[in-house]
């Protein structure tokens, strides 16, 4: 059906749910979505409020994993690294299975591909985060001490976060889930 339905979707089903898809979220028949209906699935609140949720949970284990690291002595950049890719690992399996647990197709392949494309999309996100980490870190540096913790550390981590997650957001959206087909 290419028109939409009286519910406002288009008679098609989704992939992996089998749930109707909504008129916004698929293509005019000649393979491309406008960019009106590409900025509506990016600004869904729900999605957005999960995408941050999700967030959230990936900052904690972030920055206990790279924390834990520099603390055992580990280069910081590599710790900050490290925590940040056992952070991107646990993010897309919850945005898989909850944020866009709607979107792409099932099966042990398509997430493997969704993860790796996840990890090429996030690459942005990721240097934005590094290259605010260590302008924080090395260039403005406060000593910081929290029960024995490097508090600048942790402040500047945790910045870097907040900096990379606005364009790991549009990326995810727009590449690994495709919310705008």
């Amino acid at each position: 059906m290419t028109g939409d339905d009286e519910d406002g979707t288009t008679g098609r089903e989704d992939a992996r749910s089998g749930t109707p898809t909504r008129a916004s979220n698929v293509d005019r028949g000649d393979g491309a979505t406008s960019v009106l209906d590409r900025l509506r699935a990016l600004v869904s609140g729900t999605r957005f409020g999960q995408f941050a949720s999700v967030g959230v949970v990936g900052a904690a284990f972030d920055v206990t994993t790279a924390t834990v690291l520099q603390s055992l002595g580990v280069f910081p950049e590599l710790a900050v690294f490290v925590g940040i890719e056992v952070a991107v690992v646990v993010m897309f399996l919850l945005n898989d299975n909850w944020t866009f647990s709607t979107e792409g197709r099932r099966g042990i392949r398509a997430t493997l591909r969704r993860l790796a494309r996840s990890n090429l999309v996030r690459a942005g996100g990721i240097a934005v985060q590094l290259a605010t980490f260590r302008l924080l870190y090395r260039v403005f540096f406060v000593d910081v001490d929290v029960l024995g913790i490097d508090g600048w550390f942790v402040t500047a981590k945790v910045a870097g976060i907040g900096a990379g997650l606005l364009v790991n957001y549009v990326a995810e959206s727009l590449f690994t889930w495709r919310v705008h087909e």
